[in-house]
């Protein structure tokens, strides 16, 4: 799987043709039909991407794309729009978009403009690590095919999961704050963006940890940040 994208468009045919493509790209799509269902999405999961459509119901584009970066979130956006005025494309900019496409568009340039902003973050070589699988608990983790199990079944980590689990990995025992993991596994230093790293740890523990209120694996650092221990 090549990353998490959630999509946040009104258009039925349009949310069917763009998330087919998508999914047939390597993505697993998530979708959301309006602006309140697609804020709701963007802040409680992990995303690798969202796209993001400016006319929506409920709530439109703009608002959505600015909630998200004021909730401290810096999940790549690129926003849809019939609209083709420069004035809109440097408004949903400013607020926070990191890429614009208007409709009609050409799925071939969409898929690269996805492509593009998936390389942001790239994924890290596991240098640090003396083996290339690990076991903890019920997890297997195989650092160099990118898959995880538990129980001997596949964990469904998002591309983003998973690169922020092999960076725990990485440096087991050590205490990594928020600002460092913002830095090494999104590639970003805006210390105001650190909630993007709770969120993904939450879903981490979902997904790995027999209780995920009560870690075992990935502890937290009261006042600082997050342990890897296995």
């Amino acid at each position: 799987m090549r990353g998490n994208v959630l999509f946040v468009e009104d258009e039925q045919g349009l949310q069917m043709t763009v998330g087919d493509r998508l999914r047939n790209e390597g993505y697993a799509v998530d979708c959301a039909g309006n602006g309140d269902e697609g804020f709701e999405k963007a802040t409680q999961l992990p995303f690798d991407l969202i796209i993001l459509d400016v006319m929506l119901p409920k709530r439109d584009g703009f608002d959505v794309c600015k909630g998200i970066r004021d909730a401290g979130l810096i999940t790549p956006i690129l926003m849809l729009t019939a609209r083709g005025q420069t004035s809109d494309k440097v408004s949903g900019l400013k607020i926070g978009a990191d890429d614009y496409v208007t409709k009609p568009f050409n799925m071939l340039e969409l898929m690269a403009r996805v492509e593009a902003l998936m390389r942001r973050a790239p994924i890290r070589p596991a240098a640090q690590t003396h083996t290339s699988v690990i076991d903890f608990g019920a997890i297997h983790v195989d650092l160099v095919g990118t898959e995880a199990t538990r129980d001997g079944k596949p964990v469904n980590l998002s591309a983003r999961e998973f690169q922020l689990l092999r960076y725990l990995i990485e440096h087991r025992g050590a205490t990594l704050s928020r600002e460092e993991l913002l830095k090494q596994v999104w590639g970003y230093s805006a210390d105001m963006y650190t909630r993007t790293v709770d969120v993904h740890i939450a879903s981490l523990r979902q997904k790995l940890e027999d209780d995920p209120k009560q870690s075992k694996f990935i502890l937290t650092v009261q006042g600082f940040g997050y342990k890897f221990k296995a």
